[in-house]
């Protein structure tokens, strides 16, 4: 694999650490100004359009966390350098740079995303540990979570008979959860660990939304076991559905709570998933089908269109938004949103016009919401600020 050139990896590392600058306005600052490097020297000259977005990150630090990463044996992909992830490219906030142990050119390989709850029962980790097996064996690799529960069966079922990608929240060096340290260093020797969080950095709630975002960009589609109504999975079913991935779930019993989520999807058109094949049949055949990415992945083909177009699911597209506003950092569209909700339902797609963001952006912000619990989705595609605590 071809590495980033270096000054272009610094000045992607210094634009990307800058506070107050998201993905969605480092790409627009970089398409306004040409290069990363031409939005670097706007933004050292202090004349950011719109906004102070602060001061861009030192050349030091972005030196010091070059020479950690390679001395830990991981290196770098930058967006709009070779090897990035063309699926990921494709995405309106696809992460400026991503930080990766293993084999980056995992990244660009068929996969599909696994995901379920943490406290997931033995019938929900066998199905996980053979589904990802399976589909190992007909040349389609795993991307999950690396979480406890689902997430975990679905990275051991890929190893025994292909590779699998693990996307974490924190830093490389700090594995999350800590018991699982010894199977991110196994992943690391056969497959991938990727995230776009910088070395050092500790898991907090506020960044499983990112990492969530790297399982559905990156697979071809996404594998619901397990979920509860309220989960981090549905989250990324959500954000999958966005990028036009395929939702596929595994049916559970109706008396299990851990199944309600999972069971819910189904009722909204998912792919019913009871083995591999179930899978298979609605992936790309072949790398050639289209030539948007030449000798790699398509996007999805999704059958059941329709299916996306009810009124009244969770998971229903929102209708793409208006022209971008001027330059703007991920707080002010936390604050945007806020001033929008109130404990009165709103639609998820009022609030994408409302805001002129990207739908992955207002979702992305609506999920670390959620997280944190200052809102709430519900039934129909609505969400609502919550009360605070008594």
């Amino acid at each position: 694999m071809t590495a980033p050139d270096a000054a272009t990896l610094l000045a992607c590392l210094r634009l990307a650490r800058t506070d107050g600058i998201g993905p969605v306005s480092y790409h627009r600052l970089v398409r306004t100004h040409g290069s990363v490097q031409a939005a670097l020297a706007l933004l050292e000259r202090g004349a950011s359009p719109g906004r102070n977005m602060g001061q861009p990150g030192t050349r030091d630090d972005a030196l010091r966390e070059i020479d950690r990463l390679h001395a830990m044996g991981g290196q770098f992909v930058v967006h709009g350098q070779p090897g990035y992830p063309p699926l990921l490219a494709a995405l309106h906030d696809a992460p400026p740079v991503l930080a990766v142990l293993g084999d980056p050119a995992l990244l660009s390989a068929r996969m599909v995303g696994i995901v379920g709850g943490r406290n997931a029962s033995a019938g929900g980790i066998r199905m996980a540990e053979s589904l990802s097996a399976l589909l190992a064996a007909q040349g389609v690799d795993t991307v999950s979570g690396l979480a406890r529960g689902i997430d975990a069966a679905a990275h051991r079922g890929a190893m025994t008979a292909g590779r699998t990608v693990a996307a974490i929240a924190g830093g490389l060096d700090c594995p999350y959860p800590p018991e699982h340290a010894d199977l991110q260093a196994r992943i690391a020797g056969t497959g991938a660990v990727v995230t776009e969080a910088p070395l050092g950095t500790v898991p907090q709630a506020r960044h499983f939304p990112r990492r969530n975002r790297l399982i559905a960009g990156l697979g071809l589609g996404c594998v619901v076991i397990e979920a509860a109504l309220r989960s981090g999975s549905l989250i990324t079913a959500r954000m999958a559905l966005d990028y036009d991935r395929t939702i596929f779930a595994v049916p559970g019993s109706p008396l299990d709570p851990r199944s309600h989520g999972s069971n819910d999807l189904l009722r909204q058109g998912a792919v019913l998933t009871e083995n591999e094949r179930d899978i298979l049949r609605e992936l790309p055949e072949t790398t050639e089908e289209t030539g948007l990415f030449p000798g790699r992945f398509p996007p999805v083909r999704n059958p059941a269109v329709p299916q996306r177009e009810r009124a009244g699911t969770v998971l229903r597209a929102v209708p793409a938004p208006g022209p971008c506003p001027p330059v703007q950092g991920e707080g002010d569209l936390h604050e945007m949103i806020e001033g929008f909700l109130s404990f009165t339902p709103s639609p998820v797609d009022d609030l994408v016009r409302r805001c002129q963001f990207s739908t992955a952006a207002v979702l992305t912000a609506l999920s670390e919401m959620e997280i944190a619990g200052t809102v709430e989705f519900l039934a129909g595609d609505m969400v609502v600020r919550r009360p605070p605590p008594a």
